[in-house]
């Protein structure tokens, strides 16, 4: 029995916003609750509406900028930099920059969008 699992289909996550969202571990992929990792790309001129989910986010910029609104707090990542959000923080995810913005998040336990608590 094998003691590792790869992925080489990662879950496309279906977006009406223009934003690229692969699931490689977790709920929409493989059931697992605990964990998920995805690689996302996001559009120039994207954002989502202000959450508080329920799960910690751990966020890396591979290319271009990302910008955070953390209990109003302005935080703007670049390339090779990290954040940790903790669960429960009211926060707002976007791109308001000219180029797309590629990350790799990591949420524990699992995103879904029953723990996202989004604003309408």
């Amino acid at each position: 029995m094998k003691k590792y699992t790869l992925q080489k289909a990662p879950f496309i996550v279906p977006t009406d916003d223009g934003k690229l969202i692969k699931e490689h571990f977790g709920n929409a992929t493989n059931g697992n609750s605990e964990v998920s990792i995805a690689h996302m790309i996001a559009p120039p001129k994207w954002s989502e509406p202000f959450q508080v989910p329920e799960f910690d986010e751990y966020t890396y910029i591979i290319k271009g900028k990302k910008q955070f609104i953390i209990e109003g707090e302005t935080v703007i990542l670049e390339a090779g930099q990290s954040i940790k959000i903790e669960k429960n923080a009211k926060v707002q995810y976007s791109n308001p920059f000219d180029e797309p913005c590629e990350y790799l998040s990591v949420c524990l336990p699992a995103f879904s969008l029953e723990k996202v608590n989004r604003e309408a």
